[in-house]
This record gives structure tokens, sequence and C-alpha cells, in this order.
């Protein structure tokens, strides 16, 4: 408010100043025109008015500042507008500016607050942009830490699956091992020596001085008496007077043949084999004391024969079976 009534203030100084100084100039004219032009005349005037002209032009330069004659020229009005300078009173511009001045003020202080809360109220919109950016930073941590712990746990679930197979490979391998363990202790002398021999080794066994067409037929005959019961190969072996090694490879060729089959037991603490007998040898001792083998007629005999010389109808047949029934 104080800026504004210094600037008017100074504006009045400079009308004012403007006007002495018209008013000083046109006296100084007309005492010039007084002196040198008594009687007036048409023609003298005009060369006067051109005599005067630059005389005047040169004392209003010299009284007049340069700078200030150039502002004054550039403000001063046409004669109408000096008129209407002139009318315009000090007091009642100052009254105007008096009264233009608070309705300014509330102007200045509506535009102050009207900035204000437009910066208010662009504060408050940067705030929530901030508090919902914080929030989306948050939701965005929170969903990282969730696929974190995720796959932290997928880890160790996966980590738990490759330490439940290690271990049930580790157990298997276990009982892989203990059961090597067992059939080793299991594992037989004729095991081992199948392993070692061949097929044509097995079948193609030979005693030294003895023939094998007898051997195999007496060792028969000797586990049929047996019969399902069996009879260990030990025992058999001792029987005959044969060593752990021939009675084995023996026992292999007999099982080849399909004479006899082998059965592992656990004897004493021993694992052995019970030797039963599959397929008993044809035996004579059943033809011995046959009326056949010494009959007269045995050419002439035959089922289709209608004489008394039929086996079917052969008293010495029949006494010879009844003969044989009683003996057993």
């Amino acid at each position: 408010m104080k800026n504004d009534s210094d600037g008017t203030g100074k504006k009045d100084k400079k009308i004012n100043r403007i006007k002495d100084q018209l008013a000083k100039l046109r006296e100084k004219l007309k005492a010039s025109e007084d002196q040198q032009s008594p009687i007036p005349s048409k023609s003298k005037p005009k060369k006067i008015k051109s005599e005067i002209k630059p005389k005047e032009a040169k004392k209003k330069e010299i009284k007049i500042k340069p700078k200030k004659a150039k502002k004054k020229e550039i403000k001063i009005k046409p004669k109408e507008a000096k008129k209407k300078e002139i009318k315009i009173k000090p007091k009642e511009a100052k009254k105007k500016e008096i009264k233009i001045k608070p309705k300014e003020a509330k102007k200045k202080e509506a535009k102050i607050r009207a900035i204000e809360k437009k910066k208010a109220k662009q504060a408050k919109k940067k705030e929530a942009k901030i508090r919902a950016i914080e929030k989306k930073k948050a939701k965005q941590a929170k969903k990282k830490e969730a696929k974190i712990r995720a796959i932290e746990k997928k880890k160790a679930k996966e980590a738990k699956k490759i330490e439940e197979i290690k271990r049930k490979e580790e157990e298997k391998r276990k009982e892989e091992e203990a059961k090597k363990k067992e059939e080793d202790a299991k594992r037989t002398y004729e095991e081992e020596l199948e392993e070692q021999l061949t097929e044509d080794e097995i079948t193609g066994f030979q005693l030294e001085k003895t023939d094998m067409d007898k051997m195999c037929n007496r060792v028969c005959e000797i586990i049929a008496d047996y019969e399902t019961d069996g009879v260990f190969q030990s025992e058999l072996w001792k029987k005959l007077k044969l060593s752990s090694r021939d009675g084995s490879r023996l026992a292999l060729k007999l099982e080849r043949m399909g004479m006899i089959t082998r059965e592992k037991i656990l004897e004493k603490e021993r694992w052995t084999y019970k030797l039963i007998i599959k397929k008993i040898p044809i035996s004579t001792k059943s033809l011995e004391g046959a009326p056949c083998l010494i009959c007269p007629v045995e050419a002439k005999c035959s089922l289709d024969s209608t004489e008394w010389h039929n086996p079917k109808t052969c008293q010495l047949i029949e006494d010879w079976v009844l003969l044989e029934l009683k003996n057993k």
C-alpha cells in the first residue's frame, strides 16, 4: 500500500512541474512577441514566429535536463489530455487511489489465497501419490517375499525328497549287501564248483578205473531206498567211499541226466544238499525165476493162441507170480 501511494505522489509532482514550466514558457512567448512586433501584420508574424522558434527551443533545451526532457516529451499528451489533467485535482486523485487500494489488496489477498490453496491441493496430491507408490512398493515387496518363501519351501521339499531317495537307495544297497553276505554264507562248495565247471565237464565226469554206468545205477538204487525222504550227500559219499569233490561232481552229473534232484538244506549250521530219486533205474531182479526164460514152447507163446501156451492162461506164470507174492 505504501509503494502505491508513493508512486501516485511522484506522478502528481511531475505533472505539477510540467504545468509550471508550460505556464512560464507561455509567458515568455507573449513577452517576446510584444517586444518584437508592436503593430501586428499578416506577413510579419509568420517571420517573427520562424525567427523566434529556434531561440525559444534553445532556451527550453538549456532549462530542461536531457533525460527528464525526453521522458516528459514522451509522457505529455495532446492539448485535450493536458486540459483534463489540469482539471483533475490532486485531492480527488488521492481519494480514488485510496478507494482503489483496498480493492486491489483484497484481490491480491484472494489471489494469494487461491495460489496457496492450489499449492496445498498439489501438495496433498503429491502426498497421495507418494503414499500410493509406497503402498505399491510394500505390496510388491510382500509378493516378492511370498515368492521367495514359496521357492524356499519348494527347495526344502525337493531337498527332503532327494534325502528320502538317497536314504532309500542306501537302505536298498545295505539290504542287497546283507543278502549277498547271506548268500555268500549259504554258498556251498557244489555251487562254487558248478560255477567253475562247464556243462561238458559236468556231464562228461569220469572216475578212474570205474564203470560210470554201474556207478550211476548203484547211486540211484541207494537213493531210491530212501524214497521221497532222500539222503544227505555226505552220508552217501561215505558209503561209496568217495571224496566230497568227486561226490559233488557225480551228483551234478546225475542231476543233469535227470535222475535225481538236489535240495539245499541247513544241517548242523552248515548248508548241504539232500539227494532225492527222480527216476528209478531198471532192475533184472524182478525177472529172476520167471518161467518164460526157460520155457520150451516160448516160440509158440502168443496172445492170439487158443491153446494153453498163451500168457493170459499160462499156469506156469500164475504159479510163479503167486510164489513171488508170498516171498514178499
